[in-house]
């Protein structure tokens, strides 16, 4: 969830990690650090400060040149939000100073185990990392120190390593957090999130769990935990600067919701020709002779999923599960014979799902991962993934990736049918639409309007129902306004006691039999004093309704949802909130 950037070369240190923590802001954190080494005073100086990176960039703005340095934001963990918590941390005696993402499940128990008498300067479990290093030190090169203290840890780590002894040289190491070391010309850039090497390493390597590298501005060597030298492939780094800057946008958040046509037809282009579905005959074979389809996620991506489960029953007739990622992976629920695990995901890196893939593994059955990030752990770990295309996502608040999600799982579940389609024509209507609406887009007084209340409801039934819990979760997230999503018919059996003068209601109405009973709830909030707005289709839309082009049943949640997420940021941006960052969230959840 924090971020992770490192660099040593040719090229000053501190402009490339200081310009890396800022592309990896959007993550989500609350204190920043950097470490940098001084060829003055020939050792590594620290910095780190509370609050955002323009903060830590305060700080060091009269740092000299430096050729070696690693960079943090930390979301916390393990500690409050002080100075002491925020990385990196140090060893006792100075001459390490390490930089980590994750959660070190024993850290207690190594503490006590190794060095019970020294009082750690900080709550983090981090810190305890840096003093078994030089516990090991004392005894073993510097290689095997840092691969005896991994070694001991429990849990999920990225790390970099800088020595005071060996000023030149960044030592890496992960387990179940990301982490890529890119390569140029001008030295080695190490990060967690690919946007932190666009601009500066032209390939890079995604990092395995339980391996080690040293990087140096010449040469960067791999090991695995035995230190065992591999030679993983390198990757040509992709991703362009423009697709991470904001343009002519205020905000990414918004800049990402005017994308989403755009990411629909890039979805179609790479899917669809010729109205056939290029999807990999193994996959639709697999799940052809699988029993049961479980859809694993969290969060958006879980909205999504509900939609996916529709999709699949109805289009495919296959029986399909969705779980919460997080409970499944600790709780597995009794399975079919012949399941098929499809684990849906924007980043690629979420813990919960990597919990579910391990617990999950014993069983010999094919996974698929359906993500944003066709290099991360999950699309590599699954047997297959699917790519959404919907490039970077910065905001924290996830847009583009929902509706891509459900875009990709309607191209899979449609070919799993194997039944005459005309999906072509499909997706170039839900194009149209999405841009004809956001082309005449009016939601901004409405916001101002209806989003003035401390709690807000979003009410539907059937797809309409699994779409109001995407469009509730996206006004707590950005604006702080107590929002929940209900089926509409559950309001009068306990939440209708919720209703004072002038809460907002929305109502989403994406099916033709569920129209004027779903209208009929929203009468029965209406004459408790409710202020209430139905959003839907054009077909079934009455006198002041907020509506859309009517499209494919399935596909309507990715054209139903913009007005929701033009409502969010229109109201996150009147009360003055940080839309792309907002308090307490990060955007790749890496810690369980």
């Amino acid at each position: 969830m924090c971020g992770i950037v490192g660099f040593t070369g040719k090229d000053d240190a501190k402009k490339i990690v200081l310009k890396g923590l800022k592309k990896l802001e959007y993550r989500g954190y609350d204190s920043a650090g950097m470490s940098l080494f001084n060829h003055y005073d020939s050792r590594f100086d620290v910095f780190k400060e509370t609050g955002k990176v323009r903060v830590l960039e305060e700080k060091i703005s009269r740092v000299r040149l430096s050729n070696c340095g690693i960079g943090h934001t930390r979301w916390a963990t393990h500690g409050k939000v002080t100075r002491e918590n925020a990385h990196p941390h140090i060893s006792s005696s100075g001459r390490f100073i390490i930089v980590h993402n994750g959660v070190i499940e024993n850290s207690q128990e190594l503490y006590r185990q190794y060095f019970p008498d020294y009082n750690l300067k900080s709550e983090t479990d981090t810190e305890i990392i840096a003093h078994l290093i030089e516990i090991f030190s004392k005894q073993l090169v510097i290689d095997n120190a840092i691969v005896t203290a991994l070694k001991l840890l429990r849990g999920s780590y990225a790390i970099l390593v800088v020595d005071n002894e060996n000023p030149e040289l960044i030592y890496a190491a992960k387990n179940r957090s990301p982490l890529l070391i890119g390569k140029s010309d001008n030295g080695c850039t190490i990060a967690s999130d690919i946007l932190a090497l666009i601009g500066f390493s032209d390939h890079y390597v995604p990092l395995m769990d339980k391996t080690f590298s040293i990087c140096s501005p010449e040469k960067i060597d791999y090991f695995n935990f035995d230190l065992e030298r591999i030679n993983p492939p390198y990757l040509k780094v992709e991703a362009k600067i423009e697709e991470s800057q904001l343009g002519d946008y205020d905000h990414f958040m918004l800049k990402e919701i005017y994308e989403q046509p755009k990411i629909i037809k890039k979805i179609a282009n790479n899917y669809l020709e010729n109205n056939e579905i290029k999807i990999d005959h193994q996959i639709i074979k697999d799940i052809e002779e699988s029993d049961k389809i479980y859809l694993l996620a969290a969060g958006t991506s879980m909205h999504a999923s509900m939609i996916g489960k529709r999709m699949f029953e109805k289009i495919s007739n296959k029986d399909c599960e969705v779980f919460i990622a997080s409970e499944f992976a600790y709780d597995l629920p009794k399975l079919s014979k012949k399941p098929y695990f499809i684990l849906v995901t924007q980043s690629g890196e979420t813990a919960d799902l990597r919990s579910c893939l391990k617990a999950v593994e014993d069983l010999n059955r094919p996974t698929l991962t359906v993500t944003n990030v066709v290099t991360s752990t999950l699309a590599r770990e699954a047997s297959y993934f699917l790519n959404v295309f919907a490039g970077p996502e910065v905001a924290v608040a996830s847009t583009k990736a929902y509706a891509a999600q459900i875009s990709v799982l309607m191209l899979l579940a449609t070919a799993l049918s194997k039944k005459p389609h005309n999906l072509t024509y499909d997706f170039d209507k839900l194009i149209v639409s999405m841009e004809k609406f956001l082309e005449n887009n009016t939601m901004r007084e409405l916001s101002s309007e209806y989003l003035k209340k401390h709690n807000c409801f979003f009410i539907g039934r059937g797809i309409a129902y699994d779409l109001s819990l995407e469009a509730a979760l996206k006004v707590k997230e950005v604006t702080y306004i107590q929002t929940e999503g209900f089926a509409s018919g559950e309001l009068k059996h306990g939440t209708i006691a919720l209703i004072e003068e002038n809460t907002p209601v929305f109502a989403l109405i994406a099916e033709k039999n569920k129209n004027d009973i779903t209208r009929s709830n929203l009468k029965e909030v209406e004459s408790r004093g409710a202020k209430t707005k139905v959003i839907t289709l054009k077909s079934l839309a009455r006198k002041n309704d907020i509506f859309v082009d009517d499209v494919n049943l399935f596909l309507a949640p990715v054209i139903l949802v913009i007005p929701t997420q033009l409502l969010t940021y229109y109201a996150a941006l009147e009360r003055g909130f940080d839309i792309d960052m907002p308090r307490n969230l990060a955007k790749s959840v890496t810690v369980e």
